[in-house]
């Protein structure tokens, strides 16, 4: 078996993310975006019912900016993906790649025990999971 086969979400995943209301405005998640310098905005779950969603600063550029519309009158929640397609930090990163590549995704949260523990892209699969690989 080769150490490709061994790699886990957990050891590529990125620890910073942001996690937002759904009612902040699409102004406030860019400003939190760039301090925090991440590419995407996790939405809260409201209950213990409710599912994560995500923003990612593409959805912002083709639903906000390119329509017109806003940036301070434009809420997250009218522009999120929900539920946000998540994964376990335990999934081999292969998966995690077909999984992006078959629903057409590039990042989602991870979770663990119903919590955001992380976030996962291709950029984070193939710069981290290389350099484990190589080691």
């Amino acid at each position: 078996m080769s150490t490709q086969d061994k790699i886990r979400v957990r050891h590529v995943m990125a620890s910073t993310y942001v996690i937002v209301d759904g009612l902040t405005t699409v102004h406030e998640g860019i400003g939190l975006a760039r301090k925090h310098n991440v590419k995407a905005l996790i939405v809260n779950k409201r209950n213990d019912d409710d599912e994560y969603g995500i923003v990612l600063m593409n959805d912002i550029a083709k639903k906000v900016l390119a329509k017109n519309r806003a940036t301070h009158r434009t809420n997250i929640y009218e522009i999120m993906t929900k539920p946000a397609l998540s994964v376990s930090p335990e999934m081999n990163v292969k998966y995690c790649a077909r999984l992006f590549e078959r629903f057409g995704i590039s990042r989602a949260p991870v979770i663990e025990d119903g919590e955001v523990i992380g976030m996962v892209s291709y950029n984070n699969i193939v710069v981290n999971g290389m350099a484990i690989d190589d080691e």
